[in-house]
This record gives structure tokens, C-alpha cells and sequence, in this order.
């Protein structure tokens, strides 16, 4: 369920035609046009037509007048892209942003803050890849054994999202509490007894710096294991990635084929019961070639000004058309 946290919002005023909604995102696009899939600015569309698109960092959408649900309120959205988190968040306490990303654990640490929280169902699934170097499965499995999630949900994400040892994510398939999350480094040293020393050093990589927290103390539970796991130079080839794709459908049948794409991993078959989504996506899981560790929300800090919202699904997705900015008081 979408959840809403308001925090010192002002009173609430009518709705009020104008103005530009200034939106920060860490994702870049090295593309020549707008995205047509996802689940940011492809969902501007139809109530906002992209009118300058300044690849990779800048774009602006602008209302259109003739949208199937009447002209939004705002004329217009401006969309940094590239953004650091730290940076959004400054933006956004400084007032030079209206919404911005923020990560999961940001509304623990500041419950005071002025600004509101926006979130989303937890739809970011947070796992470990491996390589096809990885061959031994006795090594995959001794590290998905080795990881403490109970402490790094604790500790580094402050219980923000879900552990979870599935693809899918408890409140989408009903079974996420079937697939075992416990962390068992003695059975993970007894499988690495019998791997040769040399077998035992493995690069990770880590393509977004706001995981680099939790890839270290990975780093560490892989270690009191019996495993040297180190952090891979960026754009090199690792032996293992730390990384986050999110679920974009909320059948879950569906849901697990697109995660299976997304993770070059065969092809589900198509579901009819959960018996059946169980059994498909146990399938998917043997071998531990990918190790599911949490499912987190989309988290986004949201500026006093805004009204009308919220502008955030349980999806994760962008729906704007209806939000206003409170005019500037006199």
C-alpha cells in the first residue's frame, strides 16, 4: 500500500493553475529521445508532453491542454537527472527543489523535517547477480548463507522495506516468507571447506554508490565465511554485482517474467495459481546465481508547496497531472 507521511505540511488552499514542479532523479538517459517505459518519465505522458530533452541531465515536460483527463494544474515539470542523493536532498531542504529522491533510511534519521515523505510500496528488489565465472554453486550458495540481512535491514536500512530471500515481494506473491533469509555462516564454512583457496576471491561490483554501505558489510559477513570479497573498479567485470531492478507489474505472474528478463534468467512459464508462480520461481532461484536480499520503497522528499498529491503509486510511478503548487504568499 502507498503510504504518506506528512510532515509540518502547510493548510491546505484551492487548487491553483501555474508553475513548474522541479523534480531531481539519480538516473541518467544516454538517450536521443524521452524513455517510453518505466516507471518516472514515461508516465508523464499524456498529461505532459516532453518539450526539451537535454540528454543525459536535463528535461522539461510541458502540460498539454488537449490530455484525456483535462490540462493538469502545473504548466510544466523541469526534471534534473544525474543527481546525487546528497545533493538532492540539499536541494530540496535549500528550496531548489520541489521533489527529489531520497534514500530509504532518510525518514528515520530526520523525523522532524519539514518537508513531507512520499513512498511507494516496496517495488526495488535489492539482490546479489552473479557472473558465469562463478561456477561452483557450493560458493554462490556459502555467500547467500554468509549475509546477515536481519543486521543490515536493522542497522543500515533502519527496517525501511522488507528482508526477503524471493523475487517477488511478500505483499505481491502472499509466499515470500517460504524462500529462507537467516544467515547461516557455519554451514557457509562448511561449504567452502571443500573450494580450493584460490576459488575463494571474488570481485564485487557495485554500480550505484548509495549501496556502497551495504555491499561493505557484505564484504565483512562474506569474510567471517571464509570468502575474500572485494570491491571491483567501476566499468570493470566482477564476479558478482550488487544491484536493484524494480517490479513494474502488479500481476505478479507478470511481474516475475519481467524480473527473469531483467536478470537474464529463462523464461518463466505463465502462472495460474500461486502454487504454480511458487514452483516457477523456486525454479528461477536454484542455483543461486541471483541471491534476493530486500525489497525497499521508493522514497521521495516532498516540498510544503506541493498540493494535491500523492503524486507517487504503490507502483512506484509517476502521476503529476493532478498536483498544484501553492501560490507564492504576499
Amino acid at each position: 500500500m502507498c503510504c504518506v507521511l506528512a510532515l509540518g505540511a502547510s493548510a491546505a488552499t484551492r487548487p491553483h493553475y501555474g508553475g513548474t514542479l522541479r523534480v531531481e532523479i539519480r538516473e541518467s538517459f544516454e538517450v536521443p529521445d524521452p524513455p517510453q517505459t518505466g516507471a518516472s518519465l514515461a508516465q508523464l505522458p499524456p498529461a505532459f508532453a516532453p518539450a526539451q530533452w537535454d540528454a543525459p541531465r536535463h528535461a522539461i515536460y510541458s502540460a498539454d491542454d488537449k490530455a484525456p483527463g483535462g490540462r493538469p494544474f502545473l504548466d510544466a515539470i523541469e526534471i534534473q537527472m544525474d543527481r546525487r542523493l546528497a545533493d538532492q536532498s540539499i536541494d530540496l531542504d535549500l528550496g531548489k527543489a520541489d521533489l527529489v529522491e531520497i534514500d530509504a533510511t532518510e525518514p528515520r534519521r530526520n523525523p522532524q523535517a519539514r518537508n513531507r515523505i512520499w513512498s511507494s510500496s516496496p517495488v526495488r528488489l535489492l539482490l546479489l547477480v552473479f557472473g558465469a565465472r562463478i561456477e561452483d554453486p557450493r560458493i554462490r550458495e556459502a555467500l547467500a548463507l554468509a549475509v546477515d540481512r536481519t543486521a543490515i535491514h536493522n542497522v543500515l536500512l533502519q527496517r525501511q522495506g522488507e528482508i526477503s530471500g524471493g523475487l517477488l515481494p511478500q505483499w505481491l506473491s502472499g509466499y515470500a516468507f517460504l524462500f529462507p533469509v537467516a544467515q547461516d555462516a557455519a554451514r557457509a564454512r562448511t561449504l567452502l571447506a571443500a573450494v580450493p583457496p584460490a576459488a575463494r576471491t571474488l570481485s564485487l561490483g557495485v554500480p550505484d554508490p548509495a549501496l556502497r554501505r551495504i555491499a561493505d558489510r557484505i564484504a565483512l559477513n562474506a569474510r567471517d565465511a571464509g570468502l575474500a570479497l572485494s570491491a571491483a573498479p567501476l566499468n570493470s567485470i566482477a564476479d558478482l554485482r550488487l544491484i536493484e531492478v524494480r517490479i513494474e507489474s502488479p500481476d505478479p505472474s507478470r511481474a516475475l517474467a519481467q524480473l527473469a528478463a531483467a536478470l537474464a534468467l529463462p523464461e518463466p512459464p505463465r502462472a495460474d495459481s500461486p502454487e504454480a508462480l511458487y514452483a516457477a520461481e523456486r525454479a528461477l532461484l536454484e542455483g543461486f546465481r541471483v541471491v534476493p536480499l530486500f525489497h525497499l520503497p521508493g522514497v521521495y522528499g516532498v516540498n510544503p508547496r506541493i498540493n494535491g498529491g500523492p503524486g507517487i503509486t504503490p507502483l512506484g510511478e509517476w502521476r503529476f497531472e493532478n498536483l498544484w503548487l501553492e501560490p507564492p504568499r504576499p
